[in-house]
């Protein structure tokens, strides 16, 4: 979408977008983000926080002294806030705001779903801790269709409220949302740092929802965000207990994202960054990160969930998320792969990344385009989730 503001400044303008978004289901008001944008300088990391945090801070003190339904709206908001607060500082894990800031919007969420009815905090058990989620109980009698979603490279659990699971609830199916490995939740609390073969997060997941005397479990479906887009299929292609999935974009090769920004043939760039030691393949990379505001966010944030010590070995990481090794193919149930035509990551200037993966998939299979003049042009659709989710659901309906 046109940049209305922060127009030197993709990221900044991309997250004012994501914020603004989120209005559709309560999750910001429109005056509120801009007012708060409006007082940040253009990439500076410390002047984003301090506005979002500070535009968090007096929404969670109103809501809190007032009434029920008023200080659960207060509180959605101000929990989108709090998130928007640490988003940019991951460069520097250590810096106390990021916790700080996360579990401020943890409980203003927490606080704020206990007013809505049928939804509840869960804890999955996952090798040697739990994973984090919410569980949305579909109204009425008997075992009902059910959607397991996920986000990607940054997204939280609780966006999701406001991205699918209040509009999955609200047509007939019980949704379950979680933060997986080297998402916020696991991230924030020690827990295990990303990986790429998600059917092994996705396996644990279906044994608790299976086992739901609520849950028709013949009848359950995936759904990825972002980069979610590619964990997603990933565990489709090895998980035949999905009935559906969905990649909400699709990606078929993630690095390729960030490779593009590099002087070298994309996989000259994957071998390099697969070395013990680079140091020019290290100095392209530095003047990369140095001239694009994408790049400055993406190595921070890709080193904090990675876990890895500098941009190369994040790079090298990254790039085990890509089907190239031809697992697009093993998947066997119907796949919705969403595309936005102006992704700010997965340009559409050749064939886009959903294009790739739709390409390569054998199974029953759908290609659904968000854009400009619809609003939903935008990597995720945050300037029309109402259209999205309607889409998205309305297929699941006609699916399974």
């Amino acid at each position: 979408m046109k940049q209305l503001m922060f127009h030197d400044d993709p990221p900044f303008w991309f997250e004012t977008l994501r914020n603004l978004g989120l209005a559709a289901y309560g999750g910001s008001d429109v005056g509120e983000v801009i007012a708060t944008a409006a007082r940040v300088t253009p990439g500076d990391y410390d002047s984003w926080h301090d506005a979002w945090l500070s535009t968090a801070e007096r929404l969670e003190a109103e809501a809190r002294g007032s009434h029920p339904v008023s200080a659960r709206d207060g509180l959605l908001r101000a929990s989108s806030y709090y998130r928007a607060a640490e988003f940019f500082l991951h460069g520097h894990p250590e810096d106390p705001r990021i916790d700080h800031a996360y579990e401020r919007g943890v409980s203003c969420f927490r606080d704020a779903i206990a007013h809505f009815p049928g939804v509840t905090p869960v804890e999955i058990p996952y090798e040697d801790t739990v994973l984090h989620g919410y569980l949305y109980r579909a109204a009425g009698e008997g075992p009902r269709p059910a959607v397991v979603m996920h986000n990607g490279f940054d997204g939280a659990a609780e966006e999701l409220h406001f991205s699918g699971a209040l509009g999955g609830q609200e047509r007939g199916y019980h949704v379950l949302t979680f933060d997986g490995p080297g998402q916020p939740a696991a991230i924030h609390r020690d827990g295990p740092a990303f990986r790429p073969d998600w059917e092994h997060v996705v396996g644990p997941v279906l044994d608790i929802l299976t086992r739901d005397p609520g849950v028709d479990p013949a009848h359950t479906a995936l759904l990825g965000v972002s980069l979610g887009g590619y964990l997603a299929p990933r565990a489709a292609a090895y998980e035949p207990r999905l009935a559906a999935v969905d990649a909400l974009d699709g990606v078929f090769d993630a690095v390729s994202a960030l490779t593009a920004y590099l002087p070298l043939p994309h996989e000259e760039a994957v071998r390099r960054v697969a070395a013990e030691h680079d140091e020019e393949m290290d100095r392209l990379i530095a003047d990369a990160r140095a001239r694009s505001p994408i790049l400055r966010w993406a190595f921070d944030h890709g080193r904090y969930v990675t876990r890895t010590s500098n941009d190369r070995e994040f790079l090298a990481e990254y790039a085990r998320s890509s089907f190239k090794d031809g697992s697009a193919g093993k998947i066997t149930c119907p796949v919705l792969v969403c595309e936005a035509t102006d992704d700010l990551f997965y340009s559409t200037t050749e064939e886009s990344d959903p294009r790739k993966l739709y390409r390569h998939l054998t199974a029953p299979k759908t290609l659904l385009s968000f854009t400009e003049e619809e609003g939903g042009d935008a990597h995720c659709h945050p300037g029309a989730l109402r259209l999205a989710v309607a889409r998205i659901f309305d297929w699941l309906d006609d699916t399974i």
